[in-house]
């Protein structure tokens, strides 16, 4: 497998803060104690190793200056709260999460105290994480992935793809996220596909357990292409989801390059790994003393489009050279 680098880089919104490049700095007088909930530690170690590489950068070594206290769900976000619970337990000093909205709710209903910082949420305001992206407010800060604005731009990238395709499939998980948000997901998801002259068939997933069926629904509307709605419980079954979509024929965008990784056609979206980097400058922060609440959430600056042009073969479609010039990875 040979993967092409290409100049593009589509800058969607600034930051709301200007993150210093962080690099050997001065960690805090006395050892650290950081509690870190994530979903499955297995799925996609860069996440965690990018982390403790953020937290190296600052100074802080793992076992010397500062001790993690891990709290893995395995897959489960119904363990999430007693998770949660235990690092409260423990008492430290900050805890990070790693798995998505549930989990942030999870450590928020958890402790008002104990500072806490999300690697990656969709819509933290639709979602109730914080009050608002510039100020915060309580003791909950971190980064966004602006779910809402990814699965509008995938249906965009889908349809140039696959220009004749009239019917896309969206494959959402309807509790990944509060009703409310979940609402708004969907009314942008419609609002973009009317606008580009498509048909839009959404399809409930819970888990893995769904997927078949799910596909089967699929197939029955006559969908022509795909698009997943992101959520770590999609991330933890990538391979099956890939694999489903070749099976059925089935052109597909995703929201991570992890997707891309193991044979799927398409993704967009942040790098979760750069934003488990970011989450250590949060961190340092607070040991330092600052308030959760006087950190703005950070929204990314860098999203990245990869293609997979041994899939499209694989699906007998050829891609625009348009959309592979726009490309920040193309694998051949």
């Amino acid at each position: 497998m040979r993967v092409r680098r290409i100049g593009f880089t589509v800058v969607v919104v600034f930051s709301l803060i200007v993150v210093p490049l962080a690099v050997h700095g001065q960690p805090t007088e006395r050892s650290a104690r950081i509690g870190y909930l994530g979903f499955n530690l297995a799925s996609d170690p860069r996440i965690r190793e990018s982390f403790l590489q953020g937290l190296r950068d600052l100074g802080y070594v793992e076992g010397r200056n500062v001790q993690m206290e891990y709290r893995d769900a395995q897959g489960k976000t119904d363990r999430f709260p007693a998770l949660a619970a235990e690092l409260v337990e423990l008492k430290v000093d900050v805890i990070v999460t790693f798995g998505g909205t549930l989990a942030v709710l999870a450590a928020k209903r958890a402790t008002a105290s104990i500072p806490i910082v999300f690697g990656a949420a969709g819509n933290p305001v639709g979602e109730g994480i914080v009050a608002s992206l510039a100020r915060p407010g309580g003791n909950v800060t971190g980064l966004s992935t602006i779910s809402v604005e990814l699965g509008s731009k995938s249906l965009e990238l889908i349809k140039q793809a696959v220009p004749t395709v009239t019917i896309v499939a969206l494959l959402v998980k309807p509790d990944a996220v509060p009703a409310h948000a979940h609402k708004d997901r969907l009314e942008a998801a419609a609002a973009t596909a009317r606008a580009l002259g498509i048909r839009l068939h959404v399809v409930d997933a819970r888990g893995p357990q769904d997927f078949d069926r799910a596909f089967l629904d699929i197939t029955k509307a006559r969908a022509g292409a795909l698009a997943v709605l992101a959520t770590p419980v999609f991330d933890n079954a990538r391979r099956r989801l890939v694999e489903l979509a070749a099976k059925n024929r089935l052109p597909a965008v995703y929201s991570y390059r992890q997707y891309v990784d193991v044979g799927g056609l398409m993704s967009y979206g942040p790098d979760l790994a750069d934003s488990a980097r970011r989450a250590a400058i949060y961190v340092d922060k607070i040991l330092k003393g600052t308030q959760p609440s006087e950190l703005p959430v950070e929204q990314p600056t860098k999203f990245d489009l990869m293609i997979n042009l041994k899939t499209a073969k694989t699906l007998g479609l050829t891609i625009p050279q348009t959309l592979l010039l726009r490309a920040d990875r193309v694998i051949e």
